[in-house]
């Protein structure tokens, strides 16, 4: 009945699913890997690098009476028709059946990396005409030099951006959620500054790099030359001044007379930057190994030179190409004033076409401090469950927040509604992540092996802005089962269950109930061609003269090949009365006869026959640059090929010494208003 199943690692639901539909488990028995390459930071093995789970959380199924392990053994050489595996190369899709099932797609790293996604998002445009930078915070890979380049200068333009916020927002009173101003920190700031403040001079240089973006984004730049607005002097005198103002709290004096300037510069920059609002004040970035999961490896700096340094330090890393820098939220949308984020589940069961499945069921991770801008700790920024478990719930934090830092999409949509805004839910932020997961897969399809009988189930992390429009942090591959906490106990199991009921009961009933899965996109098929390689091979055939004259007929000479030399005949030599001097003009293709008559020469046949032209044509010149030295010359003739000779070129007689020997005809054909020249050679 092809009903043999083989699960890798302690996944209970789905094996009391498949059990359920009468599979028969044939066990593998794979060592399990080393702890140290399980929870080591930076030397996680390649398959495990963008899996998400968690393998110490995994619930393991007890087997009291042995009946399953019998079962296996009475299976153990039939052939596994369903594999489910933790890792992405246990078993190698190409030495499968066809008619085999597993649950990873090959090269799945083109996007659930950090690095894989920062890359291919940038191709958007050529898929769908969306812009990346409106769901997903712009990104860069330090370790190429341009996109470093690319990443300094936007630092430094968003420290512009933000400067001339901070004057507005100071003008009008606003105070930033999880901002207050070290005092103490500015005061000792101040005393190491070497001179005063020009806050004119900043606000000009603000604006005048702000302008210059707005004229780069019109192309009104291009006349002008590769200079940058500041100079490297001028730019590390703002950023300190900026970071002694924003981040410090530095006085600086009234600044009424530019906030109207402030604030028609913002107006325009809302209108191109869609990351505007989320940007803040504080110019703070997030650093990420490109290629890790579960939040390792990952800091929070707000100084240029910091997180260059932190990259720097890291010779290998930087080889690999696994650092990546993000733009941090500096303003979310907070829960009782601590953040948060979304996992969403989707499911993808072909390639080509397309197909996503999204699941209609999510769940909130809250940190375990209250949110500060003031702190850089991983306790206050980071949302992941696999660093929050091991921290103690902050004494500040808001007493209606779990002590298990979870809640079902269920509280959230309540939460919403105690908010007055609880039907954006349905019209702004499950929208907005569907759309977002489609074209992060749009992007990354060329990139995948599609193979029938294949499907991935993904997890997807989202924040939440102030209008709740969600933004798309990361994807991972093999989202974390774990019953950790009593909301993730339920809706894991289920979207298990979920899956299974799309990959195998709708594959034999088209009608079947997908549970919470919801099918959102599914693109008509794509023929792909046949793969040729890297090296293309251009074929064809050498062009051969349209009009060559065949080779004497003659007794003694043998019949000229296609591919061999041809056959030079002996010819009788010209008389020795010709003189050097008499064949000058005529060698170098002058048409002036010589002075000297020369003796009549024997008759030649061809000379006496002619050409039997039958084109009304006037001769008017044959020049005949004759090799002195040879002295000999030869004329071909052929009746048949006569005809074709008018309207092409002929073949040059060959000499004892190889050298070729030409006839010039100046042919005019007979018109009654106009002639027409052409030459031929023979």
């Amino acid at each position: 009945m092809h009903k043999v199943f083989s699960v890798q690692g302690p996944y209970p639901v789905i094996r009391t699913a498949l059990r359920a539909r009468g599979w028969v488990e044939q066990r593998l028995h794979c060592p399990k890997p080393p702890v140290h390459h399980r929870h080591s930071e930076e030397g996680s093995p390649k398959d495990s690098a963008d899996s998400d789970e968690d393998d110490d959380n995994v619930n393991k199924e007890p087997d009291p009476d042995g009946i399953y392990d019998i079962m296996s053994r009475l299976v153990r050489n039939e052939m596994v028709y369903f594999y489910w595996t933790m890792r992405r190369d246990a078993i190698n899709p190409n030495s499968l059946q066809k008619e085999q099932i597993i649950n990873h797609f090959a090269k799945a790293g083109s996007f659930t990396t950090k690095s894989g996604l920062c890359v291919n998002l940038r191709k958007l445009h050529w898929f769908d005409a969306a812009d990346p930078d409106t769901f997903f915070p712009r990104c860069y890979r330090l370790a190429a030099q341009d996109e470093k380049h690319s990443f300094i200068e936007d630092y430094r333009r968003t420290a512009c951006t933000s400067f001339l916020k901070y004057i507005v927002e100071r003008e009008e009173g606003v105070q930033t959620e999880g901002t207050s101003h070290n005092t103490r920190a500015a005061r000792k700031r101040s005393k190491q500054r070497s001179r005063p403040m020009d806050l004119s001079k900043m606000i000009t240089s603000a604006l005048k790099v702000c302008q210059e973006f707005l004229e780069s984004l019109e192309h009104r730049d291009i006349d002008r030359n590769l200079e940058t607005p500041l100079t490297e002097e001028q730019w590390e005198e703002f950023i300190h001044s900026y970071q002694l103002v924003v981040h410090g709290g530095e006085k600086i004096e009234n600044s009424d007379i530019f906030v109207h300037c402030c604030k028609a510069m913002l107006e325009r920059l809302v209108e191109v930057s869609p990351q505007l609002d989320i940007d803040g004040i504080h110019n703070i970035w997030i650093i990420k190994p490109g290629a890790m999961s579960r939040g390792r490896g990952i800091k929070c700096a707000k100084h240029l030179d910091q997180i260059l340094q932190l990259v720097d330090g890291d010779s290998t890393l930087i080889k690999e190409s696994k650092w990546v820098v993000q733009k941090y939220l500096e303003r979310p949308l907070l829960v009782h004033g601590t953040k948060f984020d979304l996992r969403q589940w989707f499911l993808v069961t072909d390639w080509n076409p397309l197909t996503v499945w999204f699941y209609k069921k999510c769940y909130v991770r809250f940190s375990t401090q209250p949110y500060s801008l003031n702190t850089m700790d991983n306790s206050v920024h980071l949302c992941n469950n696999s660093i929050q478990k091991h921290l103690i719930p902050s004494q500040q934090r808001h007493h209606g927040i779990p002590a298990d830092n979870m809640w079902s999409d269920d509280q959230f949509r309540t939460f919403l509604c105690s908010q007055g805004r609880g039907a954006q839910w349905q019209t702004v932020v499950v929208p907005g992540m569907k759309k977002a997961v489609i074209h992060a897969l749009q992007t990354t399809q060329d990139l995948m092996e599609s193979r029938k009988n294949t499907f991935e189930l993904y997890g997807a992390d989202f924040m939440l802005g102030h209008d709740l429009r969600p933004w798309l942090i990361e994807l991972n591959a093999s989202p974390t089962m774990a019953h950790s906490t009593p909301v993730t106990a339920r809706l894991c199991s289920a979207v298990q269950e979920d899956t299974i009921r799309v990959v195998l009961d709708r594959r034999a009933d088209r009608t079947a109930n997908t549970g919470d899965f919801q099918l959102i996109y599914k693109q008509a098929a794509v023929d792909v061609p046949q793969y040729v390689g890297v090296n293309l091979l251009v074929e064809g055939n050498k062009i051969r003269s349209p009009c060559t004259l065949p080779p004497l007929n003659r007794p003694g000479l043998k019949r000229r090949s296609r591919d061999k030399e041809p056959v030079v005949e002996k010819v009788k030599p010209l008389p020795k009365m010709l003189l050097k001097n008499q064949f000058k003009n005529i060698s170098s293709g002058i048409s002036t006869p010589p002075r000297t008559t020369l003796p009549p020469d024997p008759p030649v046949p061809v000379a006496n026959k002619g050409f039997p032209v039958q084109l009304p044509m006037t001769v008017r010149t044959i020049q005949l640059p004759v090799n002195i030295q040879s002295r000999s010359v030869l004329l071909w003739k052929r009746k048949r090929v006569v005809q074709k000779v008018c309207s092409q070129k002929f073949q040059p007689c060959t000499l004892n010494n190889g050298r070729g020997l030409s006839l010039s005809l100046e042919i005019i054909p007979k018109q009654p208003r106009q002639t027409a020249t052409s030459s031929s050679s023979a």
